[in-house]
């Protein structure tokens, strides 16, 4: 997966694809890094770094309410999976955007199917 995701990153770079995330996936994955990585707090401080010194090439999109509301929505009626709520505001606001094509490879976006897998 990691030689993947440089590839793919790698090729936005290259091709300037604007790339977007979310507040919540920011908040969710400092709190991974946090807890998980070798040096974990020096390394989640780096990807906050990171993440506002894009230079314009990372949109942090905001989470709305009424995407947090559509999003608990949306793990209530999806019965049959296990999605965070973190996976369905980013389902939601994909869709208030318009964007389709996402770089994942958490299984919940596949199971989704609204969404082409780069």
């Amino acid at each position: 997966m990691h030689a993947r995701a440089v590839q793919l990153f790698e090729l936005a770079s290259t091709e300037n694809w604007a790339l977007f995330t979310t507040n919540a996936v920011v908040v969710e994955t400092y709190s991974v890094l946090l807890a998980r990585a070798r040096e974990g707090r020096r390394v989640a401080i780096a990807f906050l770094d990171a993440s506002e010194a894009s230079g314009g090439a990372l949109t942090i999109e905001r989470i709305r309410i009424e995407d947090e509301s559509a999003a608990a929505a949306l793990v209530r009626a999806h019965t049959d999976k296990k999605y965070s709520l973190c996976d369905a505001s980013s389902f939601v606001v994909m869709e208030r955007l318009g964007i389709t094509d996402a770089i994942s490879f958490d299984r919940h976006f596949r199971e989704y199917g609204r969404f082409t897998i780069l």
